[in-house]
């Protein structure tokens, strides 16, 4: 009997088809992240997931949805609330759609699987460019004890984490796992200095008061402090039955959410509103707290002025599995609940004068879906799986904003006093869809499925302003008083056919035709003027439908994986949403189509010769274009040479000629063959990990690894002047510690590059100019950016 050799490439179990299948056999482009890898980085949010992984992008925002996640070239902006996200979350099984997911702490992870393209058939609506599916841990069948604490330097970050899992009898286990840090400094530099907010207690254009002069300090500079815990119980009665039941809690909360954005690009290179704040890709930002009179009036202002984001939330999930002979039934049921309110600096820049603008929101987000699904596992050609999911899902979304330097000492209630607008507004949603699929294998080396979806959803909203102080109703800017309604039904079949071929067990071939449905939906945090109407609220679906095929290799005797795969997929009513800077607007619009095309390949060599040697790579050709997209929106500033036209919009039906009775004039652009955000056409990855014996029974691991991003638009709406150069980010990490793992101590660097770099962003408030005209004035641009340059260290004990 042969001695088994050290080395080689080691097997990683996904379940990209909700079955447990190899990385390698199934038919699908995934990316899947071990426990190891995700501690060994340090990987407890996905942002710093994304961070690493070429192709897939996530922006963090102030307001809105909370983020933007980008893969493939396609993804929701951020400034909507009503827009999920393009890719799907997936914890443990069910569906976490908002962008606010990104706040969420995930650690004691058993895997992270990155799926790329549409994945409709198995995750359902919401799924049109892929899906990030994370499994937390379960408990284990002995005694386990972890103890971490880690200390980052630039933010001087505290962290602690605390797991025990334990068999409580044959048959059951526990495990609870905690997680809490707090940050004593920020990330980014605060150079913002105090400013003066002069406001004017009057109701019409024409009256003349003395401006009362308000001071505000610099804001916080991004600061945060967060708590996780989960607990799970897993009862396994028979070797056929097996229930596990997760709920977790959290909270997080920052002294400013607008920390991160950066004002990097402005024309005169100097902030339009603040000439001594300079316009650059550095790690600084500015803004400022809310002067006192008013964080003492608006809802849900700090005591004392103070910017911030506060999240909270709480889930419970359910898994269920049961296996026949022949068949498996399973079923997730999930309840989860958000609650996020903020304060921030709305113009995202330290400047006096009335063009300030100091926001407060509070939103809740609640879900609770089911879902229920039965595989065959007959020994015969032909298996099928099918199920049924439902979902219930309703938000909450109020706000307030302060802004004009106006004022109302006879607005009633009296906290409206510093206020130009409010917004109420309410969406409840409810899914249900049917899924199937057919699994033929008319000879061994070759599999034929053939699935579909059908989805049924209806969303029913309302969108007030309950109250906008008398100028901005004279300008036409709000209408207030005024309940706009939706009642949206939408339905959809999504289909899909692959095809593998398996010519030997270490070689996949495969090629599928798949396609998705984005929910269209109601845009919560938009603004509702006389000019407006239902339109500029709802928004239809997102689909995509396309090809993608694979080859997927294990070679040189197991030594090394060799993964190639190519896609073409066409997004058509693409949703977008649009900040017009110059009156502080948002328009929920359907962008036309668009195509994403590329080729990826992925390489992993783990020699015998060397054990503990790991050399990884990736590199990947992506080209995301828009199809025929005529009635976008322009950037601020951008001219009739740029591709700016004036257009006549009907207000209440009619036909050119123009007649102001019945339309208005709006400025439109075509973004045909532009290309879409946070796209760029090359990016790559290359890592090297080695562990090994350094006698006394320790072993010392090193890790290094870099990445590779080609240029690219930061915003949706082909602004050139958002262009973020090509860079290379490097990470890097060591370990030592006993063979047994009882104590470790680890080192991690993170962009030690210290590149900055836009991952999204958007038109500074109150800036830019002449959109539309022969000339114009481009607006400065606030980028939502990378975190610089970290070095943590990290122990860890283990019994």
């Amino acid at each position: 009997m042969g001695e088994e050799r050290a080395g080689g490439i080691e097997e990683i179990v996904v379940t990209a088809r909700k079955r447990t299948e190899s990385t390698q056999d199934v038919p699908v482009a995934v990316t899947a992240i071990s426990a190891e890898q995700i501690e060994n980085y340090d990987l407890s949010n996905l942002e710093r997931v994304a961070a690493q992984t070429p192709s897939f992008v996530i922006g963090r925002a102030p307001s809105g949805s909370g983020a933007t996640l980008v893969l493939r070239g396609i993804g929701s902006n951020t400034t909507s609330i009503g827009l999920e996200q393009s890719v799907a979350v997936i914890v443990d099984g069910a569906y976490y759609g908002q962008g606010r997911t990104i706040n969420e702490g995930f650690f004691d992870l058993a895997q992270l699987e990155i799926l790329k393209g549409p994945q409709a058939l198995f995750f359902g609506k919401n799924a049109t460019a892929g899906v990030v599916s994370i499994k937390t841990a379960d408990p284990g069948n002995s005694l386990e004890v972890i103890g971490r604490a880690a200390y980052e330097f630039t933010a001087k970050q505290v962290t602690g984490e605390a797991i025990i899992s334990t068999p409580v009898s044959d048959t059951l286990g526990i495990r609870i796992a905690a997680r809490a840090s707090r940050m004593y400094d920020g990330y980014y530099d605060q150079v913002g200095t105090p400013q003066t907010y002069p406001t004017s207690d009057r109701t019409s254009t024409s009256q003349v008061v003395t401006p009362t002069v308000h001071t505000s300090d610099p804001a916080g500079d991004g600061r945060s402090k967060e708590l996780y815990i989960r607990g799970t119980a897993k009862w396994e009665p028979t070797d056929r039955f097996t229930a596990t039941v997760k709920a977790n809690f959290g909270t997080n909360k920052s002294d400013n959410p607008a920390a991160g954005a950066v004002l990097y690009y402005c024309p005169t290179g100097a902030s339009a509103g603040n000439p001594a704040i300079r316009c650059g890709r550095n790690f600084e930002s500015s803004s400022n707290r809310f002067p006192d009179a008013i964080a003492a009036s608006i809802p849900f202002a700090t005591g004392d002025g103070q910017t911030g984001n506060q999240y909270k939330s709480w889930a419970v999930n359910a898994n269920l599995e049961y296996e026949f002979e022949g068949l498996t039934l399973a079923s997730v049921t999930n309840y989860n609940w958000n609650r996020n309110t903020f304060q921030f600096d709305g113009d995202t820049v330290s400047r006096s004068g009335p063009a300030g603008v100091f926001a407060t929101e509070d939103s809740d987000f609640r879900a609770f879906s089911t879902e229920l699904r039965a595989l065959t596992t007959l020994d015969g050609m032909f298996n099928a799986m099918a199920g049924v999911y439902f979902q219930d899902t309703k938000r909450d979304y109020d706000a307030w904003t302060a802004s004009g330097g106006l004022e109302n000492s006879a607005a009633t209630p009296s906290y409206r006093r510093y206020l130009a607008n409010s917004k109420d507004s309410q969406t409840d949603g409810k899914t249900l869809a049917f899924f199937g699929q057919a699994i033929i294998k008319p000879i061994e080396q070759i599999e034929i499925t053939g699935g579909v979806r059908y989805t049924d959803e209806s969303k029913d909203s309302y969108f007030l302003q309950p109250y906008s102080h008398p100028i901005r109703v004279a300008q036409g800017i709000f209408l207030p008083g005024v309940t706009l309604t939706s009642n949206q039904d939408f339905s959809n079949w999504s289909p899909e056919a692959t095809v593998t071929y398996k010519p030997t067990e270490d070689i996949t071939i495969y090629g599928a035709y798949k396609t998705a449905y984005k929910s269209g939906g109601f845009s919560n945090s938009g603004i509702y003027s006389p000019s407006a109407g239902l339109a500029d609220f709802e928004f239809e679906p997102e689909k995509a439908k396309g090809f993608e095929v694979g080859i997927k290799t294990i070679l040189a005797d197991r030594q090394l994986r060799l993964n190639l795969g190519a896609y073409n997929y066409r997004y058509t009513n693409l949703q977008l949403d649009f900040f017009r800077s110059d009156i502080f607007a948002f328009t929920t619009i359907n962008a036309g189509s668009a195509r994403t095309k590329g080729v990826e390949l992925e390489f992993e060599f783990a020699p015998y010769a060397v054990d503990g040697l790991e050399v990884r790579g990736s590199v990947n050709y992506n080209r995301a274009r828009y199809g025929d997209a005529p009635g976008a929106p322009c950037y601020a500033g951008q001219t009739r040479d740029q591709g700016c036209t004036l257009v006549f919009v009907p207000a209440t039906g009619g036909t050119i000629p123009f007649d102001p009775a019945i339309h208005t004039v709006a400025n439109r652009q075509n973004l045909r063959g532009l290309p879409t955000a946070n796209v760029p056409e090359w990016a790559g990855a290359l890592g090297v990990t080695y562990d090994m014996p350094i006698g006394n029974a320790l072993k010392l691991g090193l890790s290094v690894d870099a990445r590779y991003s080609d240029d690219y638009l930061a915003t949706a709406f082909g602004n050139p002047f958002t262009r973020q150069n090509s860079y290379v980010s490097l990470d890097a990490g060591v370990r030592l510690g006993t063979e047994d793992e009882r104590w470790t101590l680890a080192v991690i660097g993170k962009n030690l590059t210290n590149r900055w770099y836009a991952t999204g962003g958007n038109d500074a408030p109150n800036t830019g100019s002449g959109t539309g005209g022969v000339t114009g004035v481009i607006a400065d641009q606030i980028g939502f950016a990378s975190l610089p340059r970290t070095i943590q260290a990290q122990v860890t004990f283990r019994y």
